[in-house]
């Protein structure tokens, strides 16, 4: 029996994670993301799917991400009817993000038409919030350590991988004529020192590895986090600004919010209203106190007053009309909106009225990649294009590197330290080109390993005549 991998994303590249197996007959897509970033990635949502949807026969995904779950609404159009496994959290996560991203694609669409900014005659969504709906019935749970049999030949067990709640290592034991061998796809790893979820767990053996590296370049200190931010917050509030901070809906906002809790008990940052106006945002935080086993704030949730997604200065926006009345507050306040690479949603709105007022911060707090918005406002753009408008940057652009979701350089290297051998292959993946070629580098110094940097659309047979 052979066993091959064709790379359909995540190379090259941060986003658009999609990996195919192909063994015994059997087709595995592992993870189904969106591209994002520059367009030459992103054109890359609209082509065919490489393989073709109905031929799959079963999704694994490693976490709700929308770079890993956000093309799911469209293989299904496509004509994908098999299981789409994920851990129980994962799951959850999927539906909200899912119907969330849908509905952006519809609206993007009606308001490019309305203000005639794009270049097709009837702009239409990616897909819609009911091709959103399709994919949930499909959607099969599994729980972490517990070894699962999807076939004679295939077992697959779901190991914690932190970075966002229920984000999963995935490890495939695949039974050959005769011999067993191990495939472990990494996903996106978090924190060792994560202030909310566990550090990942280390896997101690496998024969091919697929490492994501998306900050295989650099060294993320989370020590000074808190310092930083309190820094910016109380310049801004000092200036009579706002402090706007555009977060990842899933994960992020949820530190944002632990950390700002704790600076203002601390006296750190004045006690001002702290907005979060995303209803994705709202729906995630909830699901922390549902699964508080998979996480260390259990205790705090269930006190009032210790409780950093509940308290007096904190205030949930649902509504676009809610949203809106944010735009008459001058100072003297922190506005959290997705997207936390400002691609869509909320965010723009608020940028938009945010970025010509010098007074205001705005203030990056994670990964931006290549091409976003987000990235191009950081490498310093004096103008930045909303709804097809260019808006000049006057405001105060700052970027806390410590609070990515991802393992950085250091913590990479100590996770695979954590292998009583060299993995036969390694394959790195979800980086761009830099990050990758440094990691790939540090594990040849440090490891002696010989890591493979895969290329879009490339295959590589991993196994012959086991």
């Amino acid at each position: 029996m052979d066993v091959k991998v064709k790379f359909l994303g995540a190379a090259g590249t941060v986003t658009g994670s999609r990996f195919l197996l192909e063994f015994d007959n059997l087709k595995i897509l592992v993870d189904c993301g969106l591209f994002q970033g520059l367009k030459e990635f992103r054109l890359r949502n609209w082509e065919p799917f490489p393989v073709n949807p109905s031929e799959i026969d079963m999704v694994f995904l490693t976490h709700a991400h929308i770079d890993h779950s956000g093309y799911l609404p469209k293989l299904v159009k496509e004509g994908y009817s098999g299981p789409i496994y994920g851990t129980t959290p994962t799951l959850d996560l999927v539906e909200i993000l899912l119907l969330d991203a849908g509905k952006l694609q519809e609206e993007e669409a009606k308001y490019a038409l309305k203000k005639g900014y794009s270049k097709h005659e009837k702009p239409a969504p990616l897909f819609t919030v009911k091709d959103a709906e399709r994919v949930f019935p499909l959607l099969q749970p599994m729980e972490f350590g517990e070894e699962q049999r999807f076939s004679d030949r295939l077992h697959v067990t779901a190991y914690n991988a932190g970075h966002i709640l229920g984000a999963a290592i995935l490890k495939f034991k695949i039974q050959g004529d005769t011999q067993e061998k191990t495939i472990v796809f990494s996903g996106d790893l978090g924190r060792y020192q994560d202030p909310i979820l566990n550090p990942p767990v280390e896997i101690p053996f496998c024969d091919v590895l697929f490492l994501e590296s998306t900050y295989g370049d650099r060294v993320n200190v989370a020590a000074s986090v808190q310092r930083q931010l309190a820094e910016v917050i109380r310049e801004t509030y000092m200036r009579g600004g706002v402090s706007v901070i555009p977060s990842f809906a899933v994960g992020r906002t949820q530190m944002i919010l632990y950390y700002l809790h704790r600076l203002q008990k601390l006296g750190a940052i004045p006690e001002i209203p702290i907005y979060v106006d995303s209803p994705m945002a709202i729906d995630v935080t909830k699901l922390y106190k549902k699964y508080d086993q998979f996480h260390h704030l259990g205790p705090s949730l269930h006190e009032h007053q210790a409780n950093p997604f509940h308290h007096s200065k904190l205030h949930y926006y649902q509504t676009q009309e809610a949203s809106m009345t944010l735009n008459a507050i001058k100072g003297d306040a922190i506005i959290i909106s997705a997207s936390g690479m400002a691609t869509g949603g909320r965010i723009l709105h608020h940028l938009y009225n945010r970025l010509p007022n010098e007074n205001d911060s705005i203030i990056f707090v994670g990964y931006q990649a290549a091409g976003t918005r987000g990235r191009k406002i950081l490498e310093g753009d004096t103008n930045c294009r909303i709804y097809g408008i260019d808006v000049k940057v006057e405001a105060k652009i700052h970027f806390i590197d410590g609070l990515s979701a991802h393992a950085d350089q250091t913590e990479l290297l100590e996770w695979c330290k954590g292998f009583i051998q060299r993995p036969k292959r390694t394959f790195l993946v979800h980086g761009e080109e830099q990050a990758s070629e440094a990691l790939a580098q540090l594990l040849r110094d440090e490891l002696d390993w010989n890591p493979i940097l895969p290329t879009y659309l490339e295959s590589f047979e991993l196994f012959s005549g086991i």
